[in-house]
């Protein structure tokens, strides 16, 4: 290897770590989904019929009166809609966590910060449905373009945004100043 490539490598070693971290655990959490996960079903279709059904009492508080069974969410006179097992946010949560445990940060605040995000995610897929049984209803042009793009892009940026908040508050700065510490010698004198 060449001592241009060499030096390339071992300047860019942390952002290389990083991204082999981040494919390997998404890798092993697509291999669990699509082996394990989806053929079985049972996780995918809980989250999914709660989804609809806290979506559902949401609606019902702010005194929106929806019907539906099981993965389905209507108002009157639309069709409703239907929480597949790609729109109930699972394989989000799983690219979450493989950004979460691939960045450096302490054990502790990671065991925090997963559930969190989590439940972040989550909250934003219950805001989802009932934006789109809502757009259904009364806004039926827009509910195509929002279904296809704007409503699932929100999902990526949360997770940016967990992932930036993680990079902030998940303890890297403290670790790396803590080796820092360690590998540069004390210096004391007197100045005068």
């Amino acid at each position: 290897m060449c001592k241009g490539m060499k030096g390339l490598i071992q300047t860019n070693r942390p952002l290389l770590s990083f991204l082999g971290k981040v494919l390997a655990v998404y890798g092993m959490w697509y291999v669990a989904y699509d082996l394990w996960l989806l053929p079985d079903g049972r996780l995918d279709a809980g989250l999914s019929t709660n989804v609809a059904w806290v979506s559902g009492e949401i609606l019902s508080v702010v005194g929106v009166e929806p019907s539906g069974t099981g993965r389905s969410l209507r108002l009157p006179g639309v069709a409703g809609v239907y929480v597949a097992d790609g729109c109930n946010g699972l394989t989000t949560i799983g690219l979450f966590i493989g950004f979460v445990v691939a960045y450096p940060g302490k054990t502790i605040r990671r065991l925090l910060f997963i559930p969190l995000g989590i439940l972040a995610i989550y909250a934003t897929n219950v805001v989802r449905v009932i934006a789109m049984v809502l757009t259904q209803k009364y806004w039926p042009a827009a509910f195509d373009p929002l279904h296809g793009f704007g409503l699932t892009t929100i999902f990526y940026v949360v997770v940016f945004a967990l992932w930036v908040l993680w990079a902030n508050v998940g303890g890297a700065e403290a670790e790396a100043s803590a080796k820092d510490a360690q590998q540069t010698p004390a210096v004391s004198g007197v100045s005068g």
